[in-house]
């Protein structure tokens, strides 16, 4: 990225506050959600922390967002989101319906860059995903978004403030069975969700 081309500083730099704000928001979701299952003197079962992420499925793909951006959306893994699709059929169902009530709006999968697609790149990136990885799974042209940040200060401090969120890379040696299976898959982030196991 050509630094060079930056937005002026100062104009970063009054936008950056926002972005801080907005990353910790999204950045702390889990965390905050765990504070409304305190009154129920409890963590969520498996059973509503799935039907959680469901939900943030249906509301990304009402969005316009592709199956990639959803998951990324619902913190979810992809393939989980796959299965879910495989082995329930109402909740296929209504993924599909979320995407034709999209698509009678004029949001589609790889339209119109919206704030959804702006929300799953950053969302990407703080996840240790590069630029490139992030516009793909967001389903945005990297020279389009690039054009975007050139001349958008609020979208260089979401940047930045997604890059200082990654995960941090070890500082010692990692032997080779430790680290990610595939090249450019990126490091696990270590944040887990806490739940009940259902009962068999």
């Amino acid at each position: 990225m050509y630094e060079s081309r930056r937005p002026e500083a100062d104009m970063v730099e009054q936008a950056a506050p926002q972005a801080e704000r907005a990353l910790a928001w999204l950045t702390g979701r889990d965390e905050a959600e765990q504070a409304f299952c305190a009154p129920l003197e409890g963590l969520p079962s498996e059973h509503d922390d799935r039907m959680a992420r469901m939900g943030d499925i249906l509301q990304a793909t009402a969005l316009g967002l592709g199956l990639r951006a959803a998951a990324v959306w619902a913190r979810v893994p992809e393939h989980l989101v796959q299965k879910w699709l495989a082995q329930d059929k109402d909740f296929a169902a209504a993924v599909q319906a979320a995407a034709t009530l999209a698509a009678a709006h004029g949001f589609e999968p790889g339209g119109a860059t919206t704030p959804a697609v702006i929300r799953v790149v950053i969302l990407a990136m703080s996840r240790g995903h590069s630029w490139e990885e992030a516009t793909q799974i967001a389903g945005i042209g990297s020279s389009k978004l690039r054009q975007m940040w050139r001349s958008s200060a609020a979208l260089v401090a979401l940047v930045d403030a997604a890059r200082r969120a990654r995960p941090r890379r070890p500082k010692t040696y990692v032997p080779p069975s430790y680290r990610p299976g595939k090249p450019g898959r990126a490091a696990p982030s270590n944040r887990y969700r806490l739940v009940q196991r259902d009962e068999a």
